[in-house]
């Protein structure tokens, strides 16, 4: 299994960055991983999302899957999981904490199945870990734009 782990501060309440994070509809307006998705945030809810192909070779490349939300707490979390049977598994998930100044961001996805056993950690640190940071990037900046 690999992990990718990323944090930040936003410059927002808990409750402001859960309100961009939870409105799917807007994502393809600031979300450079997460291209598209469709529905509401509800724990369970199928949700469809089209997201870039980190693995591709291909620039530009996505996937589409539906993914189902195994966390959905107004302010604190939002996680959801989706797979391919024996080829991929992964649940991506944010964390928010109030911290002086803000909210602390932890975002992240843990990755099993043959797909990611062919990844090295090399490349998980080279294509992965800088695509979830411009998202935590992208998330502040959606955040203050709408503050």
């Amino acid at each position: 299994m690999h992990r990718i782990r990323t944090q930040a501060v936003i410059a927002a309440s808990p409750e402001a960055v859960w309100a961009v994070l939870a409105d799917f509809a807007r994502y393809r307006q600031w979300n450079p991983l997460n291209l598209e998705a469709h529905g509401d945030a509800v724990l369970g809810a199928k949700i469809p999302m089209v997201f870039r192909n980190l693995a591709s070779a291909k620039p530009g490349a996505t996937i589409s899957q539906t993914v189902t939300l195994v966390a959905c707490e107004p302010g604190r979390a939002l996680a959801w999981a989706g797979s391919v049977p024996l080829l991929f598994r992964g649940r991506h998930h944010f964390t928010l904490d109030a911290v002086p100044g803000g909210t602390r961001l932890l975002h992240g996805e843990d990755l099993a199945g043959l797909v990611p056993l062919t990844f090295t950690k090399v490349q998980i640190a080279r294509d992965f870990v800088p695509a979830y940071e411009a998202v935590n990037v992208a998330l502040a900046a959606r955040v203050a734009a709408l503050g």
